[in-house]
């Protein structure tokens, strides 16, 4: 046993870790395939299975559910078994859901964390037991985690990530308003901000574009100013969602558009339905970035203004880049921060936006099995190049072909 390294000592041991450690997996865990071989320790390209771990605020609200299907259609399709864990964005959660994948034998782990400060002993314990890891809807921001950043460049197993052009979103989405939101859709001007999590990493970049598009308006308007309120947090539950929505219209009588930034979808699904109950739909103009399973119905309403989304998507090609750093196909350097896809977001601001966006993303999966295989093989730059061109007319005109 002496010449075992860490990471075989504890995938031979895994099943007895598990076990220990079952208390911290949470509901939504769940296997991608009822295999329970172990792949190669060394990373290197085996025909051994290889088993990713994958750790998510939630597996099963509406962009979570998403999330976890489009990989575990990746995962059956190349023969990966997966773990799920939920971990709330809770910070202890988020890194011992990382501690608990690795003692369960996980040769890789995809990641949505919530704020910079937990990929510390993400990495570490990654590190520590030779797991490769890689963060979606996520990236540790250099400037504001200088620390974090230099720890992810000398790791051997930190892999990258993928992630959204968030401050372009937050300026897209506050033009929107400033342009045509309010009740009489000709522009709001007093914005109140909710978001989810404080000093969730992603929320800080949003909220940068947000108050960078009021800061525009406001310098090429000096006779027509716009305001924003500072964040008030949901969290990630509905109920806070409603709570703080209420609170809004109670303090802020001028209000007359709302930015719920993000947390899964359900602070959303709570903001509107408050709105809804104070008979103020389509009074208050409501942007967000979370796409709902009720979109259509919302934006015909009045409960939704407009709404930018990832498409799901960045869990899917973080799943691949993980997948191709275990079987040795990239390779991860110490000294580099590792491998980076920036996607682009989706705009839907009217039914017909969202029956395109419904038909290729939601009824279809954007990808085939031939699609998804061919991604899967695909060197980094391939791989990036399809990511960054992935969009609904991409979508349309691949499946027009």
């Amino acid at each position: 046993m002496k010449d075992l390294s860490r990471r075989q000592f504890l995938r031979l041991s895994g099943l007895t870790a598990a076990g220990v450690g079952g208390a911290l997996m949470l509901g939504g865990c769940s296997g991608g395939s009822s295999s329970s071989s172990d792949s190669s320790s060394t990373g290197s390209a085996s025909t051994e299975k290889i088993k990713i771990g994958c750790s998510i605020w939630s597996s099963t609200d509406a962009l979570g559910s998403l999330s976890k299907n489009i990989v575990d259609q990746a995962a059956t399709l190349l023969g990966v078994e997966t773990s799920w864990v939920d971990q709330g964005h809770v910070s202890e959660q988020v890194t011992a859901s990382v501690e608990t994948l690795c003692a369960a034998g996980c040769q890789g782990i995809i990641i949505c964390n919530s704020a910079d400060s937990e990929m510390t002993s993400c990495i570490n314990t990654c590190d520590s037991n030779e797991v490769y890891i890689a963060q979606f809807y996520r990236i540790i921001n250099q400037d504001n985690s200088p620390d974090v950043y230099s720890l992810a460049q000398k790791s051997k197993y930190y892999v990258g990530a993928v992630h959204e052009n968030e401050v372009e979103n937050g300026k897209k989405l506050v033009n929107l308003l400033l342009e045509g939101g309010g009740p009489n859709k000709t522009g709001a001007r007093h914005i109140c901000l909710e978001g989810w999590t404080v000093g969730d990493a992603t929320f800080q970049q949003r909220w940068n574009g947000y108050k960078a598009a009021i800061d525009e308006w406001n310098t090429a308007h000096p006779d027509d100013q716009a305001t924003m309120t500072d964040p008030v947090y949901a969290n990630t539950s509905s109920s806070e969602g409603a709570k703080v929505t209420q609170q809004f219209v109670n303090t802020n009588p001028d209000m007359d558009a709302l930015i719920v930034a993000g947390g899964g979808g359900d602070p959303l699904v709570g903001s509107i339905g408050q709105l809804a109950n104070m008979g103020l739909t389509g009074q208050i103009s409501v942007v967000s970035t979370d796409f709902l399973e009720d979109l259509e119905d919302q934006l015909k309403s009045g409960g939704i203004f407009a709404e930018s989304g990832g498409h799901f998507c960045d869990p899917l090609y973080c799943f691949l880049m993980v997948y191709n750093a275990c079987r040795g196909k990239y390779e991860v350097k110490d000294g580099d921060f590792g491998y980076e896809i920036k996607f682009p977001y989706i705009y839907i601001s009217s039914s017909d936006d969202y029956a395109d966006y419904k038909k290729y993303f939601v009824d279809e999966s954007p990808y085939t099995d031939d699609e998804m295989k061919t991604l899967s093989d695909d060197d980094f730059d391939a791989l990036n190049t399809a990511a960054t061109a992935l969009s609904i007319d991409d979508v349309k005109k691949r499946h027009a072909a």
